[in-house]
Protein backbone atom coordinates (compact mmCIF):
# COMPACT_ATOMS: atom_id res chain seq x y z
CA UNK A 1 0.00 0.00 0.00
CA UNK A 2 1.34 3.39 -1.03
CA UNK A 3 0.08 6.45 0.87
CA UNK A 4 0.65 10.08 -0.04
CA UNK A 5 0.80 12.18 3.15
CA UNK A 6 -0.02 15.89 2.99
CA UNK A 7 1.54 18.57 5.18
CA UNK A 8 1.44 22.26 4.44
CA UNK A 9 1.21 24.38 7.57
CA UNK A 10 2.75 24.33 11.03
CA UNK A 11 -0.12 22.45 12.77
CA UNK A 12 0.08 19.70 10.14
CA UNK A 13 3.62 18.78 11.06
CA UNK A 14 2.71 17.85 14.65
CA UNK A 15 -0.21 15.75 13.37
CA UNK A 16 1.67 13.96 10.60
CA UNK A 17 4.87 13.13 12.52
CA UNK A 18 3.49 10.21 14.60
CA UNK A 19 1.71 8.79 11.54
CA UNK A 20 5.03 8.67 9.67
CA UNK A 21 6.63 6.87 12.60
CA UNK A 22 3.74 4.39 12.84
CA UNK A 23 4.02 3.63 9.10
CA UNK A 24 7.78 3.14 9.42
CA UNK A 25 7.27 0.82 12.40
CA UNK A 26 4.66 -1.25 10.55
CA UNK A 27 6.96 -1.51 7.53
CA UNK A 28 9.83 -2.76 9.70
CA UNK A 29 7.46 -5.42 11.03
CA UNK A 30 6.86 -6.73 7.51
CA UNK A 31 3.71 -4.82 6.57
CA UNK A 32 3.67 -3.74 2.91
CA UNK A 33 3.01 -0.06 3.60
CA UNK A 34 4.95 2.92 2.27
CA UNK A 35 4.51 6.68 2.18
CA UNK A 36 5.40 9.67 0.05
CA UNK A 37 5.47 12.99 1.92
CA UNK A 38 4.19 16.05 0.05
CA UNK A 39 4.80 19.49 1.53
CA UNK A 40 2.50 21.97 -0.18
CA UNK A 41 4.60 24.92 1.01
CA UNK A 42 1.54 26.68 2.47
CA UNK A 43 3.71 27.87 5.35
CA UNK A 44 6.82 29.06 3.57
CA UNK A 45 8.37 31.07 6.44
CA UNK A 46 11.20 28.96 7.89
CA UNK A 47 10.30 30.14 11.40
CA UNK A 48 6.82 28.73 10.89
CA UNK A 49 7.81 25.38 9.41
CA UNK A 50 11.46 24.69 8.70
CA UNK A 51 12.76 23.69 12.12
CA UNK A 52 9.75 21.51 12.82
CA UNK A 53 10.96 18.78 10.46
CA UNK A 54 14.23 18.39 12.32
CA UNK A 55 12.78 18.65 15.84
CA UNK A 56 9.94 16.21 15.20
CA UNK A 57 12.05 13.71 13.31
CA UNK A 58 10.10 14.17 10.08
CA UNK A 59 12.06 13.11 6.98
CA UNK A 60 12.65 15.66 4.26
CA UNK A 61 9.57 15.89 2.02
CA UNK A 62 9.72 13.95 -1.21
CA UNK A 63 8.46 17.11 -2.90
CA UNK A 64 7.66 20.71 -1.94
CA UNK A 65 4.93 22.21 -4.12
CA UNK A 66 6.03 25.73 -3.04
CA UNK A 67 2.50 27.15 -2.91
CA UNK A 68 3.05 29.82 -0.26
CA UNK A 69 1.47 33.27 -0.33
CA UNK A 70 -1.48 34.73 -2.18
CA UNK A 71 -5.15 34.94 -1.29
CA UNK A 72 -7.21 31.94 -0.14
CA UNK A 73 -8.39 31.39 -3.71
CA UNK A 74 -4.94 31.82 -5.25
CA UNK A 75 -3.33 29.42 -2.80
CA UNK A 76 -6.08 26.82 -3.19
CA UNK A 77 -5.77 26.96 -6.97
CA UNK A 78 -1.97 26.74 -6.91
CA UNK A 79 -2.02 23.69 -4.63
CA UNK A 80 -4.63 21.93 -6.77
CA UNK A 81 -2.75 22.51 -10.02
CA UNK A 82 0.59 21.31 -8.65
CA UNK A 83 -0.82 18.44 -6.60
CA UNK A 84 -2.69 17.10 -9.63
CA UNK A 85 0.62 16.81 -11.49
CA UNK A 86 2.16 15.13 -8.43
CA UNK A 87 -0.62 12.53 -8.28
CA UNK A 88 -0.47 11.79 -11.99
CA UNK A 89 3.29 11.20 -11.73
CA UNK A 90 3.16 9.31 -8.43
CA UNK A 91 -0.30 7.75 -8.09
CA UNK A 92 -0.86 6.32 -4.58
CA UNK A 93 -3.47 3.91 -3.27
CA UNK A 94 -4.78 6.65 -1.03
CA UNK A 95 -4.11 10.21 0.15
CA UNK A 96 -4.03 11.06 3.85
CA UNK A 97 -4.79 14.64 4.90
CA UNK A 98 -4.72 16.10 8.40
CA UNK A 99 -6.41 19.06 10.09
CA UNK A 100 -8.28 21.88 8.42
CA UNK A 101 -5.88 24.15 6.56
CA UNK A 102 -6.17 25.18 2.90
CA UNK A 103 -3.86 22.32 1.87
CA UNK A 104 -6.22 19.80 3.47
CA UNK A 105 -9.21 20.87 1.39
CA UNK A 106 -7.32 21.52 -1.86
CA UNK A 107 -5.54 18.17 -1.86
CA UNK A 108 -8.75 16.31 -0.96
CA UNK A 109 -10.64 17.80 -3.91
CA UNK A 110 -7.76 17.11 -6.29
CA UNK A 111 -7.38 13.47 -5.23
CA UNK A 112 -11.10 12.72 -5.39
CA UNK A 113 -11.35 14.17 -8.92
CA UNK A 114 -8.68 11.62 -9.88
CA UNK A 115 -10.73 8.87 -8.19
CA UNK A 116 -8.16 8.34 -5.41
CA UNK A 117 -9.42 7.55 -1.90
CA UNK A 118 -8.82 10.18 0.78
CA UNK A 119 -8.68 9.62 4.54
CA UNK A 120 -9.06 12.60 6.88
CA UNK A 121 -7.29 12.69 10.22
CA UNK A 122 -9.05 15.04 12.67
CA UNK A 123 -12.37 14.72 10.86
CA UNK A 124 -15.73 15.86 12.16
CA UNK A 125 -14.70 18.85 14.26
CA UNK A 126 -16.92 21.89 13.84
CA UNK A 127 -16.95 25.38 15.33
CA UNK A 128 -20.18 26.53 13.70
CA UNK A 129 -18.40 29.73 12.66
CA UNK A 130 -18.61 30.09 8.89
CA UNK A 131 -16.42 33.20 8.95
CA UNK A 132 -13.44 30.92 9.65
CA UNK A 133 -11.78 29.58 6.47
CA UNK A 134 -10.94 26.46 8.46
CA UNK A 135 -14.63 25.67 9.00
CA UNK A 136 -15.25 25.64 5.26
CA UNK A 137 -12.15 23.49 4.75
CA UNK A 138 -13.46 20.96 7.31
CA UNK A 139 -16.93 20.77 5.81
CA UNK A 140 -15.74 20.38 2.21
CA UNK A 141 -13.11 17.78 3.12
CA UNK A 142 -15.53 15.70 5.18
CA UNK A 143 -18.20 15.84 2.48
CA UNK A 144 -16.14 13.89 -0.04
CA UNK A 145 -13.44 11.83 1.74
CA UNK A 146 -13.64 8.06 2.25
CA UNK A 147 -12.54 7.39 5.83
CA UNK A 148 -12.76 9.65 8.85
CA UNK A 149 -10.46 9.51 11.87
CA UNK A 150 -11.87 11.48 14.80
CA UNK A 151 -10.31 12.97 17.93
CA UNK A 152 -13.40 12.98 20.13
CA UNK A 153 -16.82 11.44 20.70
CA UNK A 154 -18.34 14.82 19.74
CA UNK A 155 -16.67 14.73 16.32
CA UNK A 156 -17.72 11.11 15.94
CA UNK A 157 -21.37 12.03 16.62
CA UNK A 158 -21.22 14.97 14.18
CA UNK A 159 -20.34 12.65 11.31
CA UNK A 160 -22.77 9.88 12.28
CA UNK A 161 -25.56 12.48 12.51
CA UNK A 162 -24.76 13.39 8.89
CA UNK A 163 -25.65 9.80 8.00
CA UNK A 164 -22.11 8.82 7.08
CA UNK A 165 -21.66 5.05 7.17
CA UNK A 166 -20.40 4.27 10.71
CA UNK A 167 -17.99 1.71 9.22
CA UNK A 168 -16.08 4.63 7.68
CA UNK A 169 -15.88 6.70 10.90
CA UNK A 170 -13.16 5.75 13.37
CA UNK A 171 -12.72 7.25 16.84
CA UNK A 172 -8.96 6.95 17.32
CA UNK A 173 -7.82 9.90 19.46
CA UNK A 174 -5.50 12.80 18.74
CA UNK A 175 -2.19 12.59 16.88
CA UNK A 176 -1.23 16.06 18.21
CA UNK A 177 -1.16 14.45 21.63
CA UNK A 178 0.94 11.55 20.31
CA UNK A 179 3.56 14.13 19.36
CA UNK A 180 3.23 15.95 22.67
CA UNK A 181 3.65 12.83 24.80
CA UNK A 182 6.57 11.47 22.76
CA UNK A 183 8.50 14.75 23.13
CA UNK A 184 7.94 15.65 26.80
CA UNK A 185 11.39 14.39 27.77
CA UNK A 186 13.04 16.37 24.94
CA UNK A 187 11.71 19.87 25.64
CA UNK A 188 14.16 22.77 25.39
CA UNK A 189 14.15 25.87 27.55
CA UNK A 190 14.28 28.90 25.22
CA UNK A 191 17.52 30.84 25.48
CA UNK A 192 15.75 34.11 26.34
CA UNK A 193 14.46 32.62 29.62
CA UNK A 194 17.89 33.25 31.15
CA UNK A 195 18.50 36.72 29.72
CA UNK A 196 14.96 37.88 30.62
CA UNK A 197 15.04 36.14 34.04
CA UNK A 198 11.84 34.17 33.34
CA UNK A 199 10.82 31.91 36.24
CA UNK A 200 8.95 28.64 35.84
CA UNK A 201 5.16 28.98 36.41
CA UNK A 202 5.54 32.73 36.88
CA UNK A 203 4.64 33.95 33.39
CA UNK A 204 1.73 33.87 30.95
CA UNK A 205 1.94 32.69 27.35
CA UNK A 206 0.02 34.63 24.68
CA UNK A 207 -0.65 33.71 21.03
CA UNK A 208 -2.97 35.66 18.73
CA UNK A 209 -3.34 35.43 14.96
CA UNK A 210 -7.02 35.21 13.97
CA UNK A 211 -8.39 38.13 11.95
CA UNK A 212 -11.14 38.86 14.50
CA UNK A 213 -8.47 39.58 17.11
CA UNK A 214 -5.56 41.09 15.22
CA UNK A 215 -6.74 42.75 12.00
CA UNK A 216 -8.12 45.81 13.79
CA UNK A 217 -5.23 47.60 15.52
CA UNK A 218 -7.48 49.36 18.04
CA UNK A 219 -9.16 46.07 19.01
CA UNK A 220 -5.80 44.33 19.39
CA UNK A 221 -4.58 47.19 21.60
CA UNK A 222 -7.65 46.81 23.85
CA UNK A 223 -6.99 43.07 24.25
CA UNK A 224 -3.34 43.67 25.10
CA UNK A 225 -4.26 46.42 27.60
CA UNK A 226 -6.63 44.07 29.43
CA UNK A 227 -4.10 41.24 29.51
CA UNK A 228 -1.16 43.34 30.63
CA UNK A 229 -3.05 45.00 33.51
CA UNK A 230 -4.52 41.72 34.75
CA UNK A 231 -1.28 39.71 34.76
CA UNK A 232 0.96 42.08 36.70
CA UNK A 233 3.56 41.51 38.03
CA UNK A 234 4.07 38.41 35.86
CA UNK A 235 5.63 38.76 32.40
CA UNK A 236 3.63 37.83 29.31
CA UNK A 237 5.55 35.97 26.61
CA UNK A 238 4.17 36.70 23.14
CA UNK A 239 5.55 34.68 20.18
CA UNK A 240 4.41 36.94 17.36
CA UNK A 241 2.81 35.31 14.31
CA UNK A 242 3.91 36.95 11.00
CA UNK A 243 0.31 38.07 10.44
CA UNK A 244 0.14 39.76 13.85
CA UNK A 245 3.54 41.38 13.44
CA UNK A 246 2.28 43.54 10.58
CA UNK A 247 -0.57 44.93 12.70
CA UNK A 248 1.64 45.59 15.72
CA UNK A 249 3.67 48.03 13.62
CA UNK A 250 0.65 50.37 13.83
CA UNK A 251 0.36 50.18 17.62
CA UNK A 252 2.34 52.11 20.21
CA UNK A 253 3.29 49.51 22.82
CA UNK A 254 4.37 50.50 26.31
CA UNK A 255 4.17 47.40 28.50
CA UNK A 256 7.03 46.60 30.87
CA UNK A 257 5.87 43.01 31.30
CA UNK A 258 5.35 42.13 27.61
CA UNK A 259 8.09 40.02 26.01
CA UNK A 260 7.62 39.74 22.24
CA UNK A 261 9.64 37.00 20.56
CA UNK A 262 9.89 35.29 17.18
CA UNK A 263 7.92 32.04 16.58
CA UNK A 264 9.64 29.20 18.41
CA UNK A 265 10.51 25.64 17.51
CA UNK A 266 8.15 22.93 18.71
CA UNK A 267 10.32 21.78 21.61
CA UNK A 268 10.82 25.34 22.87
CA UNK A 269 7.16 26.27 22.46
CA UNK A 270 5.84 23.24 24.35
CA UNK A 271 8.35 23.98 27.12
CA UNK A 272 6.67 27.39 27.44
CA UNK A 273 3.20 25.82 27.43
CA UNK A 274 4.14 23.21 30.05
CA UNK A 275 5.60 25.70 32.51
CA UNK A 276 3.20 28.65 32.09
CA UNK A 277 0.99 30.06 34.84
CA UNK A 278 -1.71 30.34 32.19
CA UNK A 279 -2.27 30.68 28.45
CA UNK A 280 -4.25 33.20 26.40
CA UNK A 281 -4.74 32.12 22.80
CA UNK A 282 -7.01 31.99 19.76
CA UNK A 283 -5.49 28.73 18.50
CA UNK A 284 -7.34 25.43 18.64
CA UNK A 285 -4.34 23.14 18.91
CA UNK A 286 -2.83 24.93 21.89
CA UNK A 287 -6.03 24.35 23.88
CA UNK A 288 -5.52 20.60 23.37
CA UNK A 289 -1.92 20.72 24.58
CA UNK A 290 -2.87 22.89 27.56
CA UNK A 291 -5.61 20.41 28.50
CA UNK A 292 -3.25 17.43 28.54
CA UNK A 293 -0.63 19.41 30.49
CA UNK A 294 -3.29 20.75 32.92
CA UNK A 295 -2.45 24.40 32.20
CA UNK A 296 -5.24 27.04 32.57
CA UNK A 297 -6.22 28.28 29.11
CA UNK A 298 -8.35 31.18 27.87
CA UNK A 299 -9.53 31.18 24.25
CA UNK A 300 -10.19 34.55 22.61
CA UNK A 301 -12.96 33.22 20.38
CA UNK A 302 -16.74 32.90 20.57
CA UNK A 303 -16.80 29.25 19.53
CA UNK A 304 -14.52 26.23 19.44
CA UNK A 305 -14.27 23.11 17.32
CA UNK A 306 -12.72 21.35 20.31
CA UNK A 307 -15.48 21.41 22.98
CA UNK A 308 -13.83 18.61 24.93
CA UNK A 309 -11.10 21.06 25.96
CA UNK A 310 -13.84 22.96 27.81
CA UNK A 311 -16.15 20.21 29.06
CA UNK A 312 -13.27 17.98 30.16
CA UNK A 313 -10.14 20.12 29.96
CA UNK A 314 -8.68 23.35 31.28
CA UNK A 315 -9.93 25.68 28.55
CA UNK A 316 -12.68 28.35 28.63
CA UNK A 317 -14.11 30.54 25.86
CA UNK A 318 -13.68 34.28 26.40
CA UNK A 319 -14.75 35.65 23.01
CA UNK A 320 -14.42 39.44 22.86
CA UNK A 321 -15.61 39.94 26.47
CA UNK A 322 -12.74 41.87 28.05
CA UNK A 323 -14.40 41.85 31.49
CA UNK A 324 -14.62 38.06 31.36
CA UNK A 325 -10.98 38.02 30.26
CA UNK A 326 -9.97 40.08 33.30
CA UNK A 327 -12.00 38.01 35.78
CA UNK A 328 -10.67 34.76 34.32
CA UNK A 329 -7.09 35.98 34.59
CA UNK A 330 -7.79 36.92 38.21
CA UNK A 331 -8.94 33.35 38.90
CA UNK A 332 -5.74 31.98 37.41
CA UNK A 333 -3.67 34.45 39.43
CA UNK A 334 -5.49 33.31 42.60
CA UNK A 335 -4.94 29.61 41.75
CA UNK A 336 -8.71 29.02 41.55
CA UNK A 337 -8.88 27.63 37.99
CA UNK A 338 -10.49 24.26 37.23
CA UNK A 339 -8.15 21.26 37.12
CA UNK A 340 -9.60 19.41 34.12
CA UNK A 341 -9.15 15.84 32.89
CA UNK A 342 -7.69 14.29 29.72
CA UNK A 343 -10.19 13.31 27.00
CA UNK A 344 -10.59 9.61 26.06
CA UNK A 345 -7.95 8.06 23.78
CA UNK A 346 -5.59 11.04 24.09
CA UNK A 347 -3.00 8.51 25.19
CA UNK A 348 -0.15 8.76 22.68
CA UNK A 349 -1.24 5.72 20.63
CA UNK A 350 -3.53 7.35 18.06
CA UNK A 351 -1.21 7.02 15.03
CA UNK A 352 -0.76 3.33 15.72
CA UNK A 353 -4.54 2.87 15.70
CA UNK A 354 -4.84 4.82 12.43
CA UNK A 355 -2.23 2.71 10.64
CA UNK A 356 -3.79 -0.52 11.91
CA UNK A 357 -7.16 0.53 10.49
CA UNK A 358 -5.62 1.52 7.13
CA UNK A 359 -3.90 -1.85 6.90
CA UNK A 360 -7.19 -3.58 7.68
CA UNK A 361 -9.15 -1.55 5.12
CA UNK A 362 -6.65 -1.34 2.25
CA UNK A 363 -4.35 -4.38 2.43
Amino acid sequence: MNITLIAGARPNFMKISPIIKAIQSANKNGVDIHFRLVHTGQHYDNAMSGGFFEQLGIPAPDVNLECGGGSQAEQTAAIMVKFEKELITHKPDLVLVVGDVTSTMACTITAKKLCIDVVHVEAGIRSGDMTMPEEINRMVTDSICDHFFTTSETAQKTLIDQEINPARVHFVGNTMIDTLISNLDKLRKPLFFETASIEIEKYFLLTLHRPSNVDDAENLKSILDAIMKSTLPFPVIFPVHPRTKQILKNIQLDYENLIMIEPQGYLEFIFMVKHAKGIITDSGGITEEATVLHIPCLTMRNSTERPETITLGTNELIGDDLEKLKSSLNKIMDNKWKKGTIPPLWDGKTAERIVNILVEKYL
